[in-house]
């Protein structure tokens, strides 16, 4: 079995003083690989837009490496941020709060509210740590295209749009947070993610969930209809009804294809290790140059809403399906 790989002490030091330096580095966290900056300065979260080709209407999210860390940059800690953190930190769950003053409002796309998070990962806790300030981190990768799982994924992506690229090896989550915003008095899921609604729900009771952008300004990263897309075209489908014509590749769930396919991929059962393997998946395909890439819709259920919408949006459809 082969390890992860680990950053010395050195390698996070020298990321670090890039960070306080206003400079752009990527790292692991166990969702995917962030694009990280300090998050108290405006100047180098501004080359985190730049380099991602991102809009300013998209926020980004804060990570922290304790409370204490995420309380200096909230306005506002209500009871059930509180219990929620005991519980899911460190871990794939983002918290929408009212903001600081001290928070960019290039951060927050100019809300008044800010998304924070401590990652269930100890090289970019560490970075955290050493950097002394929160990060602001998307994923590193160009805007609307395949998140990035392992380091060689920004690289193929930013390149030279990043000055230094943590290894870590493979992330263990594989898609990113789930979103939940506590600015109002009824909670509201704003992007399913690596904690689910129902683990939510058994916590703090009912949630709403509003997942697709309705403002200019985003309440949420990840709410685009088209989003965490292959460069290859990816097309949902049913009972295997795939693409008729050209070289495709087919993640099976449920049954074999009805047509032939280049390449056949039964896809884990279990949600958690599907979410596991999708992006590194599709990156494997893109690198193949196949004419399109179908994917079988698993079941509506709460278990299967990440990776539900991750599909949806790769494929640009956030609303239907192909049948």
């Amino acid at each position: 079995m082969t390890l992860p790989r680990q950053p010395s002490d050195e390698e996070i030091g020298h990321a670090a003083e890039l960070i306080r330096a206003g400079k752009l580095v990527a790292f692991p966290t166990e969702t995917v690989y962030g694009l990280g900056a300090n998050a108290l300065d405006a100047g180098a979260v501004a080359r985190i837009f730049e380099a991602k080709g991102r809009p300013a209407s998209s926020p980004i999210i804060v990570h922290v490496a304790d409370i204490g860390m995420a309380r200096t940059v909230v306005a506002e800690w209500p009871a059930s941020a509180q219990v929620l953190v005991e519980k899911f930190w460190p871990g794939p769950l983002t918290l929408v709060l009212k903001k600081q003053p001290v928070v960019p409002n290039l951060v927050t796309a100019g809300l008044a509210t800010v998304g924070v998070r401590m990652p269930a990962n100890r090289i970019a806790l560490a970075l955290i740590e050493a950097a002394l300030v929160p990060i602001a981190a998307p994923s590193a990768n160009r805007f609307m295209q395949l998140s990035p799982t392992r380091a060689e994924h920004v690289r193929q992506s930013l390149g030279r749009g990043v000055d230094y690229v943590l290894d870590g090896g493979a992330c263990t989550v594989g898609i990113e947070s789930t979103v939940l915003s506590l600015a109002d008095d009824v909670p509201v899921l704003l992007r399913p993610g690596g904690v689910s609604r129902e683990s939510i729900e058994s916590v703090i009771g009912p949630i709403s969930q509003r997942t697709e952008a309705t403002g200019e300004a985003h309440l949420s990263p990840g709410m685009h209809p088209r989003h965490y897309s292959p460069q290859t075209p990816l097309v949902l489908v049913h009972d295997g009804q795939v693409p008729s014509s050209g070289n495709g590749a087919y993640l099976q769930l449920q049954q074999a294809p009805l047509r032939a396919v280049k390449r056949l991929i039964v896809m884990p059962a279990s949600a958690v290790e599907y979410a596991f393997r999708l992006y590194s998946t599709l990156h494997e395909l893109d690198a193949e140059r196949l004419d399109w890439i179908a994917a079988e819709m698993p079941d509506d259920t709460s278990e299967w809403q990440a990776v539900r919408d991750r599909l949806r949006r790769a494929a640009g459809n956030a609303l239907d399906v192909t049948r």
